[in-house]
């Protein structure tokens, strides 16, 4: 029996709401008073009737205008005296689709049976040298593609695909669960809409095959770690005719012997012996693309850094090259013969008598630490 009530209150919303905001009110009652869900309230079913006829109405655009404007009496002769349960063909539709996102249906979430292929990953080791230059290699890798016998069908040579019978080529099938009606991924053909009765020998009905293709790729001067070099459509073939996917060469420079690297930039270390440090001279030094010379003035300490402007690597998104940063360290002499030895004793003699003057590092730290302790 039709509700007297005004459908707006009993939604609780006013006049001028939206469709949207007349879905959303209709969902949350909806849920609220289904009977299922209150089994110890008799009200329930009373409720749910009502919240269900105002829905029926507010959501047709033709039976709201026609409400408003003559109210009950406008739609009444629509109304069809007292649904049940088991009576609503055309609301069945309504809710499967507002409950679609719940119950994996509902007919605006209806999927594709087509498929992208998946994107694959391929880690390349490189060395500096090359990643300064660039270079091109070729590479193998194993991949999933469309079968040549069928191809992609998954069908014998000579034969078709046939359309599902139980869900008639959608791939999915309407399933009544009590009052809901529920979409589902159709458990025959498991979605692809098609069935196979006589699949493809090197397939097995599968559309694709795995193979190993060998592929030509150029990396880029300045590449770093963790850079990606996209190769479009080389990846897995899609399923049911869908695009292939992507593969990623994923870049890992080779720890070098004397370079470090620093985005564009590059640090060394550059051991120099004791009488270059303090009487100072000039260095050869290795770059990427050949040697540079260093003067080194005279008393430079351990720390000390000089930089060649230009000496580094340009990287792929910057338009110069960084420079290269050599990190002085003096190299203590070992394994000293006798001359040797009364050489640096003579010099440490010296440097006692005036020690402010050629050590006024240390003398400034001593310094420090006595104040300390005073």
């Amino acid at each position: 029996m039709a509700t007297n009530r005004d459908y707006y209150e009993i939604l609780g919303l006013g006049r001028d709401s939206s469709p949207e905001d007349i879905k959303k009110a209709f969902k949350k009652l909806a849920m609220k008073y289904h009977p299922d869900r209150n089994p110890d309230n008799p009200k329930a079913e009373e409720q749910f009737k009502e919240v269900k006829e105002a829905y029926e109405i507010l959501s047709d655009q033709q039976k709201r205008a026609a409400y408003d404007q003559f109210g009950h009496a406008g739609v009444n002769q629509n109304m069809g005296g007292g649904q049940g349960f088991g009576d609503f063909a055309d609301f069945g539709d309504a809710f499967g689709d507002i409950f679609g996102d719940i119950f994996g249906g509902g007919r605006a979430n209806k999927k594709s049976n087509v498929y992208r292929g998946a994107d694959l990953r391929y880690n390349m080791e490189i060395s500096l040298d090359q990643a300064y230059k660039g270079f091109e290699t070729k590479i193998k890798i194993p991949v999933m593609t469309t079968c040549h016998s069928c191809s992609g069908k998954g069908a014998k040579k000579g034969t078709e695909p046939s359309t599902c019978g139980s869900c008639q080529g959608h791939g999915q099938v309407r399933m009544q669960q009590g009052f809901f009606s529920v979409q589902q991924t159709c458990p025959n053909c498991h979605g692809s809409g098609k069935v196979i009765k006589d699949p493809c020998h090197d397939c097995s009905g599968s559309g694709r095959v795995k193979e190993s293709k060998t592929l030509s790729v150029k990396i880029p001067a300045g590449v770093d770690n963790d850079d990606r070099i996209r190769l479009t459509g080389e990846g897995e073939a899609g399923l049911n005719g869908g695009p292939s996917g992507d593969l990623y060469v994923v870049i890992a420079l080779k720890r070098h012997e004397i370079f470090e690297r620093d985005g564009g930039n590059l640090h060394c270390e550059m051991p120099i012996s004791i009488s270059t440090a303090a009487l100072g001279g000039e260095i050869h030094v290795p770059t990427l693309d050949g040697s540079a010379k260093i003067k080194i003035p005279a008393g430079t300490q351990t720390g000390a850094v000089f930089r060649l402007r230009g000496k580094g690597i340009k990287p792929v998104r910057e338009n110069s090259h960084g420079d290269l940063h050599c990190h002085v360290v003096v190299e203590t002499p070992v394994n000293l013969n006798e001359e040797q030895k009364k050489l640096f004793e003579s010099i440490e003699q010296l440097n006692q008598k005036n020690q402010e003057k050629h050590s006024p590092r240390s003398t400034g730290w001593l310094d420090k630490v006595k104040e300390f302790f005073d």
